[in-house]
């Protein structure tokens, strides 16, 4: 059965008038007779009662009606989503940690949309360690993190070695200082740690910061997300280590001071490995014109390798 001859059928049911019916089809008439005619032939039973005027549905034409127009709409919605598909060339899933949208990630992605806007993207907040796990499945394309791992199955590359700095109360003593707070005065005081779970995670890496110096916060109190330790941070319960990019989420009960000496938190790109997409070579190259145009340069990659956890000793401080 052709849609042709249903949907010829449809507009003589809801016009009632073979004559309208055709200046809807755009269409003769007597070739829309000769379609119904066809359609009752192919069914075997009178759909519409040509006696009458205006033309009136047989019981059995109002059963077929209701199908049809069932029928005809599932055939209409599946053309709309094959044409929306044909100008989607791919989907690009990206796993990310919060702190890097507050970084270039809002930009780098903002750019990509506007040179590929037929690829649709997929955003997803994932832990560093659990983006691992996605993009070993290859349910993950492509995830920004902050932790390198020893693992065949991904490929990390270090976009950049982002400075840390120390998030204390509006009122703390240290907020009038216009130098830096060295990590021994940090340490003086209760340190807010996130993320708490899944481990490791950026929470390690601070830990390292102060155990590579001998250092042990007065108390460590670690919560699950940075927006509830910035929280507890305005509410004088502690301070929190953070990357400089965090300053963009602006507090009125918190601020931010510099840290001495300089520590480094890595921004990392991983993709599986044996999967090769042209996405990859774009993100990066967006990435160094993002970093071109604010002055940074991507960090040699074997020096990356002091951020690989599984090695003796993490050491964060800049050289």
């Amino acid at each position: 059965m052709e849609l042709r001859l249903l949907r010829c059928f449809v507009a003589v049911a809801e016009e009632q008038n073979i004559t309208r019916a055709a200046q809807k089809l755009a269409m003769a008439q007597p070739p829309l007779s000769r379609s119904i005619q066809r359609l009752e032939q192919e069914l075997g039973v009178m759909l519409i009662n040509h006696g009458s005027r205006p033309l009136a549905l047989t019981d059995a034409g109002r059963h077929f009606y209701n199908h049809a127009i069932y029928l005809l709409g599932q055939v209409d919605e599946l053309q709309t989503m094959t044409k929306r598909l044909a100008h989607i060339e791919r989907l690009l899933r990206i796993g990310f940690v919060p702190s890097t949208l507050y970084g270039d990630l809002t930009e780098l992605l903002r750019r990509f949309r506007h040179v590929c806007p037929s690829i649709e993207l997929s955003l997803i907040e994932l832990p560093s360690i659990e983006q691992l796990v996605e993009l070993k499945g290859r349910r993950l394309d492509v995830g920004f993190g902050r932790l390198m791992f020893q693992d065949a199955g991904v490929h990390s590359v270090v976009l950049r070695l982002e400075v840390l700095i120390v998030a204390l109360p509006f009122d703390h003593p240290y907020a009038r200082r216009r130098g830096p707070i060295t990590l021994e005065e940090v340490a003086r005081e209760p340190l807010i740690l996130y993320p708490s779970r899944p481990r490791p995670s950026f929470a390690d890496q601070v830990v390292a910061a102060f155990r590579d110096r001998n250092l042990t916060p007065a108390s460590i109190r670690e919560v699950r997300e940075l927006q509830v330790a910035l929280g507890l941070v305005a509410a004088g319960l502690g301070n929190c280590i953070v990357p400089t990019n965090i300053q963009r989420l602006k507090r009125e009960d918190v601020i931010y001071r510099p840290l001495a000496p300089v520590i480094t938190s890595p921004v990392i790109m991983s993709t599986p490995v044996g999967v090769e997409r042209p996405e990859y070579d774009l993100l990066l190259s967006l990435v160094d014109s993002i970093y071109e145009e604010s002055g940074i340069t991507r960090p040699p990659q074997a020096s990356a390798e002091v951020f690989r956890f599984g090695k003796k000793r993490l050491p964060h401080e800049a050289v």
